[in-house]
């Protein structure tokens, strides 16, 4: 059979199979290897190639089904066409185990390997150029890829697998974690916090970033009236709490610019505070912030009272809290001391009364916070008594030395990492 074709012919024509083949190889690798998010944006950008590769994808079944078949037909084809060769140069016995293990090598390094590595790692430059050769030939061959696929897919329904199209590429809030993690210099590393902060907003409760009840700072209607209006004209806050005698018993609050209302009057009392005061809007303090922002937004409110399952106030809560939780401080609170003092022996001195948020924020510590919210309530569950005078002991790998007592507060700790062996 030899005679009948020139062999040159026959070495052309298996160099051309072996092309295709790697064509076949490199294309089932990039269509499969290729990012699904950045071929969605692509596509919906306009790029017409991107929208030919989206729409092979979308039944993967059918893509895999027609490229083994088209690689299948060219590597048997070759095969045949090898064996030819082979037995005009090594004989009937012989030749057609030597084409095997020729052909075996060759398609290995030409047709798999190499092909499917450079499609591996360039997934676009392949699937791209590709498409406009698969989707045509998949209308061509589409009866017997759909027999195939018949086939194929009824196996697979024995398994356990009913879907076979391409739309589950849903990510999980971990695997979006990981993502943005793996963006790299792709994304600003304050873009990356940013996102990062937003999707642990479904961790967080309004009561670990609310500020605590004795820390409010309200009007009390059983003050006098005169160092109630002094109290106003001077108040750096926007929004004031109205109660009165004790914080539980809120009445309203009050916009400082709504203030001016009675402020301009020759005589101001203490109804016409209430009367300006807005219905006070409560909120539970177990509340998820991703839900309280909604909240907040629907309300039409910017700020609200955090109470426990009691009803007793645990403290008070604003939408610039729950920002500042996404993008960071952007406001100084002129009025709020600080809490952490660095020492010049690396450790610092912080107030009993600081939120273990803020310190592991401010220091990259990793001090626990599903318990207390303060570091002296984080001391008292370590410790399970009120100590009788200065201690020391660890929290994970932070070293604490209990520095002054009040009362029945710890007031203030020296704390340090030590340096890591």
């Amino acid at each position: 059979m030899s005679d009948d074709f020139p062999l040159g012919l026959l070495f052309g024509l298996l160099a051309l199979l072996i092309l295709l083949s790697a064509f076949f190889s490199s294309s089932e690798t990039g269509m499969m290897s290729i990012n699904r998010y950045r071929l969605s944006h692509h596509a919906s950008a306009g790029d017409s190639r991107a929208r030919r590769v989206v729409r092979l994808l979308s039944r993967p079944d059918r893509l895999i089904g027609m490229i083994l078949i088209g690689n299948n037909f060219i590597n048997n084809l070759a095969a045949s066409i090898a064996t030819i060769i082979a037995i005009h140069f090594f004989g009937e016995v012989s030749g057609p185990a030597i084409a095997t293990a020729l052909l075996t090598i060759a398609i290995l390094i030409f047709s798999e390997v190499t092909p499917k590595t450079y499609a591996a790692i360039r997934p676009e430059r392949i699937a791209y150029p590709a498409s406009y050769v698969l989707e045509p030939l998949l209308k061509l061959l589409y009866p017997l890829v759909w027999l195939v696929n018949m086939i194929s897919n009824g196996l697979l329904r024995l398994v356990g697998v009913k879907r076979v199209d391409g739309s589950s590429d849903s990510l999980t809030q971990e695997e979006l974690r990981t993502v943005v993690h793996e963006a790299g210099t792709l994304i600003p590393y304050r873009h990356q916090a940013m996102l990062l902060s937003i999707l642990d907003l479904e961790n967080v409760t309004v009561n670990d970033i609310m500020v605590p009840r004795h820390e409010v700072i309200g009007i009390d209607l059983d003050h006098s009236l005169e160092a109630i209006l002094t109290q106003i004209r001077t108040s750096q806050h926007t929004r004031l709490p109205v109660y009165k005698g004790d914080i539980n018993n809120i009445v309203g609050m009050l916009h400082l610019r709504n203030a001016a209302r009675f402020l301009s009057r020759a005589e101001v009392t203490k109804a016409a505070i209430v009367q300006e005061a807005r219905e006070p809007y409560f909120i539970p303090e177990s509340t998820p912030l991703h839900t309280q922002m909604l909240n907040f937004q629907q309300q039409k409110r910017r700020i609200g009272i955090v109470v426990d399952e009691y009803g007793d106030v645990k403290g008070l809560v604003t939408l610039e809290d729950i920002l500042e939780e996404i993008v960071g401080e952007f406001t100084t609170d002129v009025s709020e001391a600080r809490e952490i003092y660095p020492q010049d022996d690396g450790s610092h001195i912080i107030e009993g009364t600081a939120n273990i948020r803020e310190i592991n924020k401010a220091l990259g510590w990793e001090l626990p916070t599903s318990g207390p919210k303060t570091l002296n309530g984080l001391i008292l569950e370590h410790l399970e008594s009120f100590p009788q005078g200065p201690a020391s002991l660890q929290i994970g790998d932070v070293r604490l030395e209990i520095i002054d007592i009040r009362g029945n507060l710890i007031t203030a700790a020296r704390c340090w990492q030590p340096a890591r062996r």
